[in-house]
């Protein structure tokens, strides 16, 4: 089993999820923000979920308040701002830190994996992680990488 598989995170119904659980699958994993310039990337991110999950691709949403406190409310504002106003029915967890000695440990694995322009940092919310169906990660994607800019890549890893 990989690092990616042997981490856990908190749905935002307050559940823990193995990341075991989407072994075999290729996972999107982004930090997200309700208030942020980048959030109108919920829709493009739902586009794809919704078009390849029946081919071993799921999105998995972590909000995080660490840029521009950009994600201030609760679970239930997270909720409501995601399946209201962009139809998101990815699955999403309790809000985290990806920055600093709080980071979440799926972040700090990821940014160990791949660093990025900033190390081991990561520069804004919508920074996306596109995990291999192995549980390996294979790409990182800037904040400014729209969905429909990935979608060649995930495309591509779909078939690997």
């Amino acid at each position: 089993m990989t690092p990616f598989h042997q981490l856990t995170a908190t749905s935002l119904q307050g559940q823990n999820i193995p990341m075991a659980d989407y072994a075999g699958k290729l996972v999107l994993v982004v930090n997200t923000a309700s208030h942020c310039g980048f959030t109108p990337q919920y829709a493009g991110l739902e586009t794809l979920y919704t078009k390849y999950a029946a081919l071993g691709l799921v999105v998995l949403g972590f909000p995080c308040n660490q840029f521009g406190k950009q994600e201030p409310g609760n679970a239930d504002d997270i909720v409501q701002t995601c399946q209201i106003n962009y139809g998101v029915t990815f699955p999403m967890f309790e809000k985290v830190e990806v920055n600093g000695s709080g980071a979440h440990p799926v972040f700090r694995y990821l940014k160990a994996e791949l660093p990025g322009v900033l190390g081991g940092r990561i520069k804004w919310n919508f920074t996306k992680f596109l995990i291999g169906r192995d549980g390996k990660p294979l790409t990182r994607f800037a904040p400014i990488t729209t969905p429909e800019k990935m979608e060649a890549a995930i495309v591509a890893a779909l078939e690997m």
